[in-house]
């Protein structure tokens, strides 16, 4: 009985499924389709990463894939890493980080 997943994977993944005796049923994605099912990856890989609080090498390997989703994004958007890093730094300076851990309960 198939399993429908519907979402991106990694490109070895065909293969590796392969490997296990069973078919991977694939297509490409258009860059339109692409870009919107790398907004979901994201997303997907961030609550990996939240469920994985408590469980220090699970938490490694969800930001590892978090990283390698945003890697995509810069990429398929031809984004600049550089003026990236200078608006991190940026906001940094202008509204901190998060080192205070700081909880915003209301605004009254």
């Amino acid at each position: 009985m198939a399993k429908t997943y519907n979402k991106l994977i990694r490109d070895r993944i065909p293969e590796i499924i392969g490997e296990k005796g069973e078919k991977a049923n694939v297509r490409t994605l258009t860059d339109e389709e692409f870009a919107v099912a790398l907004a979901a990856k994201l997303v997907e890989e961030a609550k990996e990463a939240e469920a994985a609080i408590g469980d220090s090498s699970e938490l490694v390997k969800e930001i590892g894939d978090v990283l390698e989703v945003i890697d995509a994004i810069v990429e398929h958007f031809g984004l600049n890493r550089s003026e990236i890093e200078e608006v991190k730094a940026k906001r940094l300076a202008e509204r901190g980080g998060f080192a205070k851990k700081i909880l915003l309960e209301s605004v009254e």
